[in-house]
């Protein structure tokens, strides 16, 4: 308290010099409608600029939870863009009437690897979040591999960089189908091998899934030719695709379930036997 005694005595000169000026400018504002509508005009502007901070920092610490929301939105309009694709081709009873055979949840990467012979992605999702092997896993841009285990909280997907990986892919443009590999040279690109070569194949043409399993849906972007060779026996095509997805940076990706591939699998198996 003394220090503020001090203080007040020190400063009395300009201390009242302030209070003198406030009183001053106070009663000019009141008195001049000029005055006052500017100084409303300074004010305003000075608050919207406090709010404006305030709300934009607001913001930041909330992308997070925008994110989420986000993600959530992406995850039901990709489940029906799934639908609708894979409905696109059905009799109008079989479309109008269709419960929707995909099922997507989305996850986040835990661990990637693109570098090793046979690469795995680990994501944050697993039995406790009904996932299971051999779903699809994709992200906005294109496919990235098959979940391959499962623990209570994660999974690991066997990527399409993985030697032991083969997935059923097409050209889009011709619909001639083939089997997607990776040579282990480079995480850019993969390898779509035995294509017919009756396929008129082009560099620049896109490559997608080609729907003959219960995993992928068809119609999802792999990447587009890079060049192509034709190979020994001359019966068929060995592709370099170049791969839509940057496979060294992914974050958010989407899992797809594929609700009919038990009952296909059971059907498939008796088959065989």
């Amino acid at each position: 308290m003394q220090q503020i005694f001090n203080f007040v005595i020190r400063n009395k000169t300009f201390l009242l010099f302030l209070l003198l000026f406030s009183i001053a400018l106070t009663l000019t504002i009141q008195s001049h409608s000029y005055h006052r509508s500017k100084f409303i005009n300074s004010a305003n502007s000075l608050t919207g600029g406090v709010y404006g901070t305030f709300n934009s920092l607001g913001q930041y610490f909330n992308l997070k939870d925008e994110n989420t929301i986000l993600a959530e939105e992406n995850k039901l309009l990709r489940e029906q863009l799934l639908n609708s694709t894979s409905t696109k081709d059905s009799s109008y009873f079989d479309t109008r009437y269709s419960k929707g055979k995909y099922r997507v949840k989305t996850a986040e990467v835990y661990k990637n690897s693109y570098s090793n012979t046979n690469n795995y992605l680990t994501l944050n999702k697993g039995e406790n979040d009904s996932i299971k092997e051999d779903f699809g896993v994709i992200t906005p841009k294109g496919i990235l591999g098959i979940i391959d285990n499962t623990s209570s909280n994660y999974s690991t997907v066997l990527s399409i960089l993985n030697k032991k990986s083969q997935i059923n892919a097409k050209l889009k443009s011709s619909n001639h189908i083939g089997s997607l590999t990776w040579n282990g040279d480079s995480p850019e690109f993969t390898q779509l091998i035995d294509v017919s070569k009756f396929a008129p194949v082009k560099v620049g043409d896109t490559i997608v899934t080609g729907g003959q399993s219960a995993i992928f849906p068809k119609g999802i972007d792999i990447g587009i030719i890079e060049s192509f060779v034709t190979d020994i026996s001359g019966d068929t095509y060995t592709i370099q695709v170049k791969l839509f997805n940057d496979m060294t940076s992914i974050g958010k990706v989407y899992i797809i379930e594929n609700i009919d591939r038990t009952e296909i699998k059971t059907l498939e198996n008796n088959t065989n036997e």
